[in-house]
């Protein structure tokens, strides 16, 4: 995964966009339910079972903790990761494997985290 695919990066509130692809259009609506599954600390999130929105598509959530949200639609999907100061997405279209978009998103949190964000 690199950033010739689809990504964004928005402060940990979800109210301020830090980097963005072109032409991937990330809602405040659906960045919002986003900041609220994290917020959520039921053992079971509501978005579990709810599903969510990035970019106008639905996707199924696949994991939900703490640090990360994960999202399939077909072959494709997202990786969502917070840290302390941001939140992290990739898109990942189906050409790359699940496993190698997640590592990528989540090193790039260790990375941010490990300098203070």
């Amino acid at each position: 995964m690199s950033w010739q695919d689809k990504g964004a990066i928005f402060n940990s509130e979800g109210n301020s966009v830090w980097a963005v692809s072109s032409g991937y259009k990330v809602t405040p609506q659906e960045v919002q339910k986003i900041v609220a599954a994290y917020k959520d600390t039921k053992d079971v999130k509501d978005i579990q079972g709810t599903g969510f929105y990035i970019a106008g598509d639905k996707f199924i959530t696949i994991k939900a903790d703490d640090r990360s949200i994960y999202g399939k639609k077909g072959k494709e999907g997202v990786v969502i990761v917070k840290t302390k100061q941001a939140i992290l997405i990739g898109h990942y279209p189906e050409h790359v494997q699940p496993g190698s978009a997640a590592n990528t998103v989540e090193k790039l949190a260790d990375y941010l985290v490990g300098v203070g964000y």
